[in-house]
């Protein structure tokens, strides 16, 4: 495997949607984990980013803040209906034992003719989750129930 050719990939699952995703550093490894995500449910490739959320996130480890950051995507494109494209994590840092995520993340109003919603995402699980460190950079892999 060789960056940045490989972004994420999906993965067999019986019922759910499962993927890794890889970067560099953890926090593209944590931006392509949101891609990944979004392209389960709509093609990101027709968002226009328009719109920006900032999203800053704390959890007491890299699981949790993995975990987080996908369902804080989750929910603004649920209840703010905003369709993402396009995500910037500017850091993860690790203080004592906490872990905070600073991000940006790009898109517009859901239009249901231009964003067909192709598999619905109900939760970011903990099943099968990893996020660690390999001889490339980093991978996170997750499953989300579908």
């Amino acid at each position: 495997m060789q960056f940045p050719d490989l972004k994420y990939e999906y993965l067999e699952h019986t019922a759910d949607a499962k993927f890794k995703a890889y970067g560099k550093t953890m926090e593209e490894a944590f931006e392509n984990a949101a891609v990944a995500m979004f392209n389960v449910m709509i093609n990101t490739s027709k968002v226009d980013c328009k719109h920006t959320e900032e999203i800053k996130l704390t959890a007491p480890d890299i699981d949790d803040l993995l975990v987080d950051w996908l369902s804080e995507l989750l929910f603004l494109f649920e209840v703010d209906f905003i369709a993402f494209g396009e995500f910037k994590v500017e850091s993860i840092t690790q203080v004592d034992s906490e872990y905070t995520i600073s991000a940006h993340a790009s898109g517009e109003e859901i239009d249901l003719e231009k964003h067909e919603i192709d598999t619905e995402v109900k939760a970011v699980t903990y099943n099968n989750l990893k996020a660690e460190e390999i001889p490339e950079g980093f991978m996170v892999q997750v499953t989300v129930d579908t």
